[in-house]
């Protein structure tokens, strides 16, 4: 029986406080199916209050990959998608959790990877992080106790991916590869320098533009093809300016 119903997914938790929440969401993880789980500078682990508290799931923990920042979790991802808890300055493409379920499995019917990002415990991911992301998806509450613990928001996003999963899927092929967050982040840099160069950003007061740059990329997910044409397009603009 297949045990990893999601090969092209990683779980990505971020800068984790309590090893047993790190234990409950791989246990939580593998009763839907999803195995891939990335610590991005956990704060205790490998532990055995982990160990314990994942049960049966401590493979996923045994495989789970330790790295120093949300970037290299999701350099190679097509799909980044962030819990967020909260409204934000700027909106975002929000997803529910049912949303969330349908978008990943039908971006992994053609062979996509995508992180799911999940914050710390005590403030979630930071605004940073979030606008990595192409999606927000919020777990909706009651008003009288809104605050999840980790491993039940874990839970909650894996049990619709399973619900997906078994379900329907619609088929989103494209003739290029959508590009990577990796990609993204060097158009940003690249975007971020002509900009300044051709005397339209101020680094001084930045105000909005790079998050709004960045929503706007985030929201028409660029494939391959495209970001090497807008490259090459700012690197023609790099040589007029000189």
């Amino acid at each position: 029986m297949e045990t990893n119903l999601f090969p092209n997914l990683s779980i990505v938790l971020v800068e984790t406080s309590h090893p047993g929440n790190v234990g409950a969401a791989a246990r939580a993880m593998k009763n839907m199916g999803v195995t891939e789980m990335t610590l991005v500078k956990p704060k205790d682990f490998p532990s055995e209050k982990a160990k314990a508290r994942a049960v049966s799931a401590a493979d996923v923990l045994e495989n789970a990959r330790v790295l120093d920042s949300v970037e290299e979790a999701i350099a190679d991802c097509h799909l980044v998608i962030g819990t967020s808890a909260r409204d934000r300055r700027i909106p975002w493409l929000m997803l529910d959790p049912k949303g969330c379920g349908a978008k990943v499995v039908a971006e992994q019917a053609v062979g996509h990877k995508v992180a799911i990002l999940f914050g710390r415990e005590d403030r979630g991911l930071s605004n940073e992080e979030l606008q990595q992301c192409h999606f927000h998806v919020n777990i909706p509450t009651g008003e009288a106790y809104s605050s999840l613990n980790l491993s039940m928001a874990v839970q909650v996003i894996c049990y619709e991916l399973l619900q997906a999963k078994q379900g329907p899927v619609t088929d989103q092929r494209w003739d290029m590869d959508y590009a990577s967050a990796g990609d993204m982040e060097h158009l940003y840099k690249h975007l971020e320098e002509t900009m300044i160069q051709v005397g339209f950003h101020d680094p001084e007061t930045p105000r909005q533009l790079l998050s709004r740059v960045r929503r706007l990329f985030n929201r028409i997910r660029p494939d391959q093809m495209e970001i090497n044409i807008l490259r090459g397009f700012l690197t023609a603009v790099n040589r007029l300016s000189k």
